[in-house]
């Protein structure tokens, strides 16, 4: 094997695999370095997203949710089930079994794009050279052209509540209990907090959500956070804002939580408890001291506008830099940072990037909301179709939500589409081929739906934007 490479990309998951084979796609000579080890104790490719995050998280909010919509919208559709129990190992087998055709699959595609996968921990070191370390201890150095950093990021830890196995977990052990937990606690109201939060609830735990945060789901439209927080406190999420987790104590029976609210003092028994209060990116250890890589702040490697380090030929992607620690944008600066090292005109459009919560409803936007636009000065409209109008969602006895479209008021361009409801993570692909392509409202409004899509919603908030949606009474008339 050659010691030699155009590229070395440190980094197996969405961002570093996916700028490897687009490399490959280009003719360069690429390595990729991961270190991952799955369940089953064999190397594997994917990072935490196909390993233990994107992917087996929505395997198992697919599997509860079919499970809950049978118990309580079976007899509803004239479906009537006498009895209905829950194999959770079962659920997990699937779950696992999906990570492992799947992460084969992109060895496979390493393997067919002729990508020399070096199986270890990275560290870059000075002058292209990168060292990587086996299992075993034993360290081999590589010299590559251009260097491409994306380590990916890990769960963030807190000594309020130290790890105990299986009792208090992260993200990645919420995903394996094959039990359900009667009470079940949450620290964090963010994204990974819901999810799994909804997984278990569903499932049978009384979940209770601690978030320390007096605004829910701060990053999003707050007229569709607040409408998503009734549901979830309607499903029986108990979601309790303004509370600052102080103690944990941990015995192999449950977990005693102290923390503080607008009340004071407070505390709960639980069964069980998940810490999902973040990432933090995986930069410790990434770079040998004298290659002088730079840093921000929050231990994210500094990068310009084109994923650039301090370093000359050497690149970062994905959780390791600025922006959202999303799978999907790090896959774009990976694509983007290869055609850059091909000699290519490469972009990532920042504006255009949608966020997904996988609960039920689902919540999906890009773009700006209305907040922002109030607080930058910007005049806009705005148009809020209910998906209890839509024909289509009432058929599905999926009726809850809305869609929300903001256009700038003088050249009606669309800058943000804000979605809670059923299908909101594929109807918010549309959205963001708008906002890509500089569309309006108008060209929304000018485009035929079909009849009886959930697409028509957004079709008829875009309408609304100028006060002529049609299956809904508008405040005022064009």
């Amino acid at each position: 094997m050659s010691d030699k490479f155009d590229v070395i990309v440190i980094g197996g998951g969405p961002a570093g695999y996916v700028a490897a084979i687009r490399c490959a796609q280009l003719g360069l000579s690429t390595a990729c370095v991961e270190q991952w080890i799955n369940k089953d104790g064999k190397p594997a490719l994917g990072g935490t997203c196909l390993n233990v995050g994107c992917i087996p998280s929505k395997a198992l909010l697919e599997s509860s949710e079919k499970y809950e919509e049978i118990i309580n919208q079976g007899a509803q559709h004239g479906v009537i089930v006498r009895s209905v129990k829950a194999d959770v190992p079962q659920m997990i087998a699937r779950k696992d079994q999906i990570v492992r055709d799947l992460t084969s699959g992109i060895a496979g595609l390493f393997q067919a794009n002729k990508i020399t996968w070096l199986q270890g921990s990275g560290k870059l070191l000075p002058e292209g050279r990168v060292e990587v370390t086996d299992r075993a201890g034993e360290a081999s150095v590589y010299q590559a052209g251009n260097v491409i950093l994306a380590a990916g990021s890990r769960p963030i830890e807190i000594g309020a509540a130290p790890m105990k196995e299986g009792i208090v977990v992260d993200s990645t052990g919420a995903l394996d209990w094959e039990t359900v937990p009667k009470r079940l606690g949450v620290i964090g109201a963010g994204v990974i907090g819901l999810e799994l939060g909804s997984v278990w609830r569903r499932l049978g735990s009384e979940v209770v959500i601690l978030e320390a945060m007096d605004t829910f789901l701060p990053m999003a439209d707050q007229q569709l956070a607040k409408d998503a927080l009734r549901q979830f406190n309607k499903q029986g999420l108990d979601i309790r804002m303004g509370t600052r987790v102080t103690s944990t104590h941990a015995t192999r029976k449950g977990v005693t939580i102290s923390y503080q609210d607008k009340d004071g003092e407070q505390t709960l028994e639980v069964d069980r408890l998940v810490v999902a209060v973040g990432r933090r990116p995986n930069t410790e250890n990434l770079a040998a001291p004298e290659v002088e890589l730079l840093l921000d702040e929050r231990g994210m490697v500094h990068v310009d506008g084109k994923c650039e380090t301090s370093v000359p030929n050497v690149y970062a992607i994905g959780d390791v830099v600025r922006g959202p620690m999303l799978a999907h944008k790090g896959s774009e600066e990976g694509v983007a940072v290869a055609e850059r090292i091909a000699g290519q005109h490469a972009h990532v459009n920042y504006d255009a990037i949608p966020n997904v919560i996988y609960t039920h409803p689902e919540i999906a936007w890009v773009g700006k909301t209305e907040e922002e636009m109030k607080a930058e000065g910007i005049a806009y409209k705005a148009g809020v179709f209910p998906f209890a109008a839509s024909g289509r969602a009432q058929a599905m006895d999926d009726a809850a939500g809305m869609v929300k479209v903001i256009t700038e008021a003088q050249s009606d361009r669309v800058v943000g589409v804000h979605i809670c409801g059923p299908s909101a993570s594929e109807l918010i692909g549309q959205a963001v081929l708008t906002i890509e392509f500089e569309g309006t409202s108008e060209d929304i409004a000018r485009t035929v739906f079909a009849h009886p899509t959930l697409s028509e919603a957004l079709h008829e908030a875009a309408l609304g934007a100028d006060g002529r949606a049609i299956h809904i009474a508008n405040r005022k008339r064009r």
